[in-house]
């Protein structure tokens, strides 16, 4: 098959904090501080981020990635692959690793820092929710205005347009400004306008997330659909299961490299092995500015747990603002990306009190007698009234070890499952 897509050693730059205070007073003010060597009075960025990402400063496969500045850091470095007419790819990786900047490379809404990207066809993306939809623009017109900017004639939208609304489901409401639709409304329509207008190539970020369950399946059927006649899907996802039945290949990404590209299954063997075991997970050097703070598994040392165990997570955070409904939760996900199992401060009798400032929150269950092996943990802090959602995928990882009752049971057989229930049998 010929390349539609080709990436050459391409790298992204960006400058943290702000570029700008508003002010000409501030402006000078913090050039003046930069001057004397003081720090900057208007960062957003603390110093312990700095450092950090000033330890990896011109690191890249190439080692030639150029100089950074003391708040610059680089997003994407060196990172180099082809893809073929009618693959789906499925971009995987943790927060932070470069996915979501290397669509935008892809989509055109950000030039490289460094690098080429050819590119063969026309390209519909779904970045984000409301990405390319003017606000006061009714859901009509805010089709024909993306079909008009992929170049389709008002002729060739117009012959799609019914099978548009139609898979939207949202017939009702198409002729209502969209700054009045749901997050979901939004997401219906633009996945539909993407998919179905004539472009060459595809590109899903993971706001599908957005939509519910049978949206969902709708959405993977049609990127299949859309891939048998010959056109090229990027998908990124947080949910393995779902790049596990879509894709045809996997890319996983990690600190703006590429780590693999191939195989599905040896890619989530990579995706996996990047999370180091440990009984302590920090979360403000994923993301910076963040209310979670650092995970601590108090009852286990070096992250490795037994089945059957009592277990204890502390929770680190530093509500910056009132939190009414917090929900916490860690999730066990395989190597498989297949969830095993999940604690939430939702799930049982308990309800978390409402959270402000510096707080310890201590989760403690009964470890269930899982196959041994490695395990991810997904971490979340959610509080819909103070419009607070903190997703941390593969934040963490531990090993579950073998005890000599699984010992019994070798060779371990797939077709066991997740759990070994201890079981008795005798003949009648």
């Amino acid at each position: 098959m010929n390349t539609v897509i080709e990436v050459d050693d391409v790298w992204k730059k960006y400058r943290l904090g702000v570029l700008g205070t508003g002010t000409l007073r501030h402006d000078l003010d913090r050039w003046w501080h930069r001057v004397r060597g003081k720090p900057d009075p208007y960062s957003k960025v603390d110093q312990g981020t700095k450092v950090e990402i000033g330890q990896s400063k011109g690191v890249g496969q190439n080692g030639s990635g150029g100089d950074l500045g003391d708040e610059e850091m680089w997003a994407l470095r060196g990172v180099s692959f082809e893809v073929k007419q009618g693959e789906i790819l499925g971009i995987i990786g943790r927060n932070g690793a470069g996915k979501s900047t290397l669509l935008k490379i892809l989509s055109r809404v950000t030039l490289p820092t460094k690098g080429e990207v050819r590119i063969k066809g026309r390209i519909a993306s779904l970045l984000e929710v409301g990405t390319g939809f003017h606000p006061e623009l009714t859901g009509r017109e805010n089709t024909f205005l993306n079909g008009a900017i992929l170049g389709m004639t008002h002729a060739e939208i117009k012959a799609k347009f019914n099978e548009i609304v139609t898979f939207a489901g949202i017939d009702t409401y198409i002729d209502t400004p969209v700054k009045r639709y749901s997050s979901g409304m939004y997401v219906r329509l633009a996945f539909a306008v993407a998919a179905h207008l004539e472009s060459e190539i595809l590109i899903v970020d993971e706001v599908l997330a957005v939509g519910d369950a049978e949206f969902q399946k709708k959405c993977l059927g049609k990127m299949r659909q859309v891939s048998r006649e010959g056109r090229t899907v990027f998908f990124v996802s947080h949910n393995i299961n779902a790049i596990i039945a879509l894709c045809t290949e996997a890319m996983v990404l990690k600190e703006g490299l590429v780590a693999f590209k191939g195989n599905i299954r040896t890619a989530l063997t990579h995706y996996g092995a990047a999370t180091e075991v440990s009984d302590v997970v920090e979360f403000s050097s994923q993301t910076s500015g963040s209310n979670l703070k650092r995970m601590r598994l108090t009852s286990a040392s070096g992250g490795v747990l037994n089945p059957l165990d009592e277990i204890t997570f502390d929770v680190e955070l530093n509500a910056t603002r009132l939190l009414k409904q917090p929900r916490i939760g860690i999730a066990f996900t395989n190597i498989k990306g297949e969830r095993v199992f999940a604690v939430g401060s939702w799930l049982g009798p308990d309800r978390l009190p409402p959270l402000e400032g510096p707080q310890i929150v201590r989760i403690t269950f009964t470890m269930p007698p899982l196959v041994p092996g490695r395990y991810t943990l997904d971490v979340a802090l959610h509080d819909s009234e103070a419009n607070t959602r903190e997703d941390y995928f593969a934040a963490g990882a531990v090993e579950v070890s073998e005890t000599n009752y699984l010992r019994m049971l070798e060779p371990f057989q797939a077709e066991i499952g997740q759990l070994y229930v201890r079981s008795k049998f005798v003949v009648l």
